[in-house]
Formats: structure tokens, sequence, C-alpha cells
């Protein structure tokens, strides 16, 4: 991944990260999940990455 790309959220909750991301891209704001969890422990984190340009809209769309 290169610098165009910030960390905007962290959750262990992959579910709710996937709805999180969902959200950024029904509003027309690119996002990926980075999954640090654990396949058979199912610990760690879901990490939410967007585009440098839209941090004040995601900011403001993840705040709601």
């Amino acid at each position: 991944m290169n610098n165009d790309w910030i960390e905007v959220y962290s959750t262990n909750d992959i579910f709710k990260a996937e709805v999180i991301k969902n959200m950024l891209i029904s509003n027309n704001i690119e996002a990926i999940i980075m999954n640090q969890q654990d396949s058979s422990y199912h610990f760690g984190t879901a990490k939410i990455y967007t585009k440098k340009e839209n941090i004040l809209k995601t900011k403001e769309i993840i705040s709601e």
C-alpha cells in the first residue's frame, strides 16, 4: 500500500468493519479493510483505510 492511504478506523469486530467500509463505499469513498485477526482464535484488529484526500468526509460519516 502506498502513502496515499491512511488508517481511519480500527476494531476487533470484523462485521462492524465491513459495515463501516460499505457505508464509505456507498458515499463514493474508496475504502479497504486490512484484517489482522488470527484466523484460528479471532483476536486482533481489522483496520479500515481510505485515501488521504477523503479523510474529513470519512471521519464525518464514521462519527454519525
